[in-house]
C-alpha cells in the first residue's frame, strides 16, 4: 500500500491507542493489513515528526504528534489529507467531509492542526467528519479552504 495511506493509518492508530513501542505499532498496522517492517515504521515516525510523551491515563510513554501551534502543517499531513478525503461539502453552517473508510479520525486531527478560524468543534465517525461553524458563510469559506488543499 502507498506510504501516505500507511502514514494516515499510523496517525489514526496513535490517536486512538496508547502505542509505546515500534513493535506495537508494527503489530497494529499488520492487523490493519499493512505488511511492513520495523525499519519502515522508524522512517515513518521520523517523517511524521512523532514523539513519545507521558500518558496521563496509564503513566507510560506513548507515541504522539508534536503539538506546536507556531509550526505550519507539514506536507506529509497535506498528502494524507489529499489521499484520504473524497469530498468536502457545505450544509448550512456545517462542513461535511467524506473520507476513505477508517480515515475520518486522522483527517479530524489534521483539521485541528490547520487552526482554521471560526471552527466551533469537529466530530468524526468512521468515514465522515463534521465541522460545526457559526454561520452558513463561514461554513462555505471553510469548505473552499479545504477543497483548495485537495486540489
Amino acid at each position: 500500500m502507498a506510504r501516505s495511506a500507511r502514514q494516515s493509518k499510523i496517525l489514526e492508530i496513535i490517536s486512538t491507542n496508547e502505542i509505546e513501542t515500534q513493535d506495537e505499532l508494527v503489530s497494529a498496522l499488520k492487523q490493519s493489513h499493512f505488511d511492513i517492517t520495523q525499519a519502515t515504521i522508524s522512517r515513518d515516525i521520523k517523517e511524521l515528526g512523532l514523539i513519545k510523551i507521558l500518558s496521563s491515563e496509564s503513566g507510560k510513554y506513548k507515541y504522539a504528534v508534536v503539538e506546536n501551534s507556531n509550526q505550519s502543517v507539514s506536507n506529509k499531513y497535506i498528502s494524507v489529507f489529499k489521499e484520504a478525503v473524497i469530498s468536502v461539502k457545505e450544509a448550512q453552517n456545517l462542513c461535511v467531509i467524506k473520507t476513505i473508510k477508517g480515515m475520518a479520525s486522522a483527517i479530524c486531527g489534521i483539521i485541528d492542526k490547520l487552526n482554521l478560524e471560526n471552527i466551533l468543534g469537529a466530530v468524526c465517525g468512521d468515514d465522515t467528519v463534521m465541522i460545526i461553524l457559526p454561520s452558513n458563510s463561514t461554513a462555505l469559506n471553510t469548505v473552499n479552504k479545504l477543497n483548495n488543499l485537495v486540489l
